[in-house]
């Protein structure tokens, strides 16, 4: 079977014949990459490297499993000031800066990223997935993490106008993508939720979030793409309303926020998910792995869900650490096909 055979037998809850995808959905951080390099990892497997992120993929024996995305915030866009930071306050701020933004040299690059993927994907050997920044996501982005809470009732028509113009954006993105590649998952970045659940209510979603799913994922479930939403913290009441607009999947599906996929498994039997492998526990030892793997099996086995990290593999994971995890995912992922 292809690495592409085995992700689409499962996110149709079929078996693959050997074993389940083995995938990073995420690079690893620069500083587990650091701690690596002083364990002995060669150079040039690092991901950050010419070429660095296909090398690493196959020294660690991971799937393929590329992201391509068309960034709405152009390259020539002032940087906000501070981390979580903002770049605009209201309309004519948002007016100046709209020759910055939504930018044909964005769709140009992910175009030609799609064309050096475009054979290898066709023939099986690799997945993508498109990044698509979402609706919660990009205007935080623009307002920046505090303003974005007051704009839902501040600037509620510069909200709706934002998130217009970037479905267009998106709709551009996908016109000039589809004709040279279909992505087997497409991902909308929001990260709605911390800890304890969504940081916005369902009325607020349903009128500044909803309508512009359901503008883009009857276009995307067309072509046969799995349409996923990435939002880190606890989902639990996120899910319905997702599953309302269209969205079939999500990730990453955080341990530390108390996700249950087990949970999400029973009352969603045919929703999609990857990730919620607790990475609190890599560097633990064979026991911590073993019974982290035997809680995600009867889901592994299920359908519908690719296992992998809950996010990135976090720097306390060692070398030595990191090759036993990926031992057992081997074992795991051939016995939740038997």
């Amino acid at each position: 079977m292809t690495v592409r055979d085995r992700l689409i037998q499962v996110l149709n809850f079929q078996k693959p014949q050997d074993r389940l995808p083995i995938v990073e959905w995420a690079a690893w951080w620069d500083l587990t990459i650091d701690r690596w390099l002083g364990e002995g990892l060669p150079a040039e497997f690092d991901f950050r490297a010419p070429d660095g992120m296909r090398r690493s993929l196959q020294y660690f024996g991971l799937d393929e499993f590329y992201c391509l995305g068309a960034a709405p915030i152009g390259s020539l866009c002032p940087p906000p000031a501070c981390h979580g930071g903002g770049i605009l306050k209201d309309e004519a701020e948002y007016e100046a800066l709209l020759p910055r933004l939504y930018t044909d040299e964005a769709i140009e690059g992910l175009c030609r990223s799609a064309r050096r993927l475009k054979e290898r994907h066709e023939a099986g050997e690799i997945m993508v997935r498109l990044w698509m920044d979402g609706f919660f996501w990009f205007p935080r982005s623009l307002f920046g993490i505090e303003d974005h809470f007051y704009a839902f009732y501040d600037h509620e028509e510069l909200m709706l106008r934002i998130n217009q113009d970037l479905t267009d954006f998106h709709q551009r993105t996908l016109d000039a993508l589809l004709p040279i590649l279909t992505p087997d998952i497409a991902g909308f970045a929001e990260d709605m939720s911390y800890n304890h659940g969504p940081m916005l209510s369902r009325e607020l979603f349903g009128r500044f979030i909803a309508p512009f799913y359901r503008q883009l994922t009857p276009r995307l479930k067309s072509d046969g793409v799995k349409v996923f939403v990435d939002s880190d913290g606890q989902v639990w009441d996120l899910l319905p309303w997702l599953i309302d607009c269209g969205i079939e999947g999500i990730y990453p599906l955080e341990r530390q926020s108390d996700v249950d996929v087990a949970a999400i498994r029973t009352q969603y039997p045919k929703f999609l998910m990857l990730g919620g492998f607790d990475k609190r526990v890599m560097q633990l030892g064979e026991a911590a792995i073993r019974a982290e793997f035997e809680r995600l099996l009867p889901v592994m086995r299920s359908g519908g869900y690719i296992p992998s990290v809950d996010h990135q593999t976090p720097p306390l994971v060692s070398l030595d650490d990191y090759l036993l995890f990926r031992r057992l995912f081997d074992e795991y992922a051939q016995k939740a096909v038997r």
